[in-house]
């Protein structure tokens, strides 16, 4: 208690933050079992210590009892804002039909979301028991079997689970969201995906990568455009940057020092238009954030479709690693890449990568410095191939670092896969 604080006056409570209810029964209690003088025996002090604690549980339980129902408040009102405004889901409807329909807390109309929302997507019965809460585990497994009723869920029939998920699969709203459209029917650059080592290689001369001057210059690790123009064919891609006056292509961003017009969305468009030139592009990088790719989002008509359309996203070390995996699918015209989906695991402390025959594996330290990957095939360690110009491809490989592994075993795999085994046949014959 601070100096001059006396617990028997109910407003001296209330000037510390308590309900005028709240500080009239606990100024109650400690005048009806105040502290015993210091010279009291102790087990008197004690005693009497023990009484007004009994006397104190009920306006405890009060309190807290108060709090919580104040932070579920807050918490469904929080929910029909969001369905107000368009951005609530199916399961938040569920949630207030439990507190509605059943009279449920915060805590017992999620669980009973959760059983509908099982139901609705076609998914078995399963209690999430995992989830902290206040409620009796008894009532919280009732709440989620009458939400799984209420969702269309039978326990008792055999094939529930079959003729739900056939359900849910023809059912429009229980799919996957497409992208937001502009009226050109084309997908917003802000709703793009994050670049992804799954997919499809492309030839550099058929990608477009849209970067902001504000990631360029300076320290050469984090300069984009520097990343990008280290990498071997990446000058026959179209790199366009978006500097306080407009796009320009990165060979002519000198020329821009000296301009001070102030863009807009119509210009904007015309000069993006004109970069592209009716181009057509197979893999499309926006490395824009905030206001930027909110201006690009606008004029999104002015972009080309393409088969792989990807941007960068979050803070900006995970931005720099969705570039280098954007960068990772680029190849020259004279460079050949297989294609296909690459099959990564984990085994004990070994990770992998297959692609076809291939398998990349990480063997553990290299002799010296570094991690050594093996590409194996059900013979053995994968010896004997050759890319298409003759040039041998070596089975052992060491990287640098850990977190080079991925990529320099998804450029590995996608070799072999494109590989002949001529060298091989050679040196039987």
């Amino acid at each position: 208690m601070t100096q001059g604080f006396d617990p028997a006056r109910a407003d001296h409570w209330i000037a510390h933050g308590r309900d005028p209810a709240h500080a009239a029964a606990i100024a109650g209690a400690w005048r009806d079992f105040p502290d015993l003088p210091p010279g009291a025996p102790l087990a008197e002090r004690q005693a009497r210590g023990r009484e007004r604690i009994a006397a104190m549980r009920p306006i405890n339980d009060a309190i807290a009892a108060e709090g919580v129902a104040r932070q579920e408040a807050t918490n469904f009102a929080f929910t029909e804002g969001q369905l107000r405004l368009g951005k609530g889901s199916d399961r938040d409807i569920a949630v207030l039909r439990g507190r509605d329909d059943h009279g449920y807390s915060w805590d017992l109309a999620n669980r009973y979301a959760d059983g509908w929302y099982a139901a609705h997507v076609g998914w078995p019965h399963h209690y999430p028991d995992g989830i902290p809460s206040r409620a009796p585990l008894a009532d919280r497994h009732a709440a989620y079997d009458n939400g799984f009723t209420a969702g269309g869920g039978d326990r008792t029939d055999l094939f529930d689970a079959a003729r739900r998920a056939i359900i849910a699969d023809m059912r429009r709203d229980n799919l996957p969201s497409a992208p937001t459209v502009t009226v050109a029917g084309k997908p917003l650059p802000g709703s793009y995906p994050k670049p992804s080592d799954h997919l499809r290689p492309a030839r550099w001369s058929r990608r477009l990568v849209i970067l902001s001057a504000h990631d360029i210059g300076g320290d050469p690790a984090w300069d984009f455009l520097t990343l990008l123009r280290a990498r071997p064919g990446a000058g026959l891609a179209t790199i366009v940057v978006l500097t306080d006056v407009g796009f320009v292509l990165a060979d002519d961003l000198d020329q821009t020092a000296d301009s001070a017009t102030i863009l807009d969305q119509a210009k904007a468009a015309i000069q993006l238009s004109g970069l592209l030139r009716q181009r057509e592009y197979d893999d499309i990088l926006v490395a824009l954030q905030g206001r930027d790719l909110d201006l690009l989002d606008a004029i999104a008509h002015v972009l080309p479709l393409a088969r792989t359309m990807e941007r960068t996203r979050n803070s900006r070390l995970q931005q720099r690693t969705h570039l280098r995996t954007w960068l990772d699918r680029g190849f020259a015209a004279g460079e050949t890449r297989a294609q296909g989906h690459i099959r990564w695991g984990k085994a004990i402390a070994t990770f992998y990568g297959s692609l076809g025959e291939f398998t990349a594996r990480h063997v553990g330290p290299a002799s010296g410095r570094g991690h050594l990957v093996r590409v194996e095939t059900r013979a053995g360690l994968a010896t004997g191939y050759a890319a298409p110009d003759g040039t041998p491809l070596a089975p052992e490989i060491v990287v640098s670092s850990k977190a080079k592994l991925r990529p320099a075993m998804t450029t590995a795999l996608r070799a072999f896969a494109a590989a002949t085994p001529i060298m091989a046949a050679a040196r039987a014959a």
